[in-house]
């Protein structure tokens, strides 16, 4: 059974950094695709970032630049770094498995 577990969500200032983290199990972690979204009140889930088995590296432009997407095979977790955050960056944030398996997700809140 694949769990996708989402932590390190809360409450940034405008300019600061979080990282996500996204715990998984019920697949082989290390040849699976992972993916990160996010999904804004009043607006539909979005792209955000991708990391592949060798580690290449895939992101949308809106976070180019300030977010990084890594993953730790050992732990079967994959992160999201995220810098210089903006109040336009506050969603809830999911973890998937390519290309149909989600967590609960995080909320993230840009705010001062």
């Amino acid at each position: 059974q694949v769990q996708l577990v989402e932590s390190g969500g809360g409450l940034v200032q405008p300019g600061g950094s979080l990282r996500l983290s996204c715990a998984a199990s019920g697949f082989t972690f290390s040849n699976s695709i992972m993916r990160w979204y996010r999904q804004a009140p009043g607006k539909e889930r979005v792209f955000l970032a991708a990391i592949g088995s060798v580690g290449t590296t895939n992101y949308a432009d809106s976070v180019k630049g300030r977010f990084t997407i890594s993953r730790d095979n050992a732990k079967n977790t994959v992160y999201l770094q995220m810098n210089s955050l903006k109040p336009e960056d506050t969603a809830v944030y999911y973890c998937n498995r390519f290309p149909s398996y989600w967590g609960q997700g995080t909320q993230v809140t840009v705010s001062s």
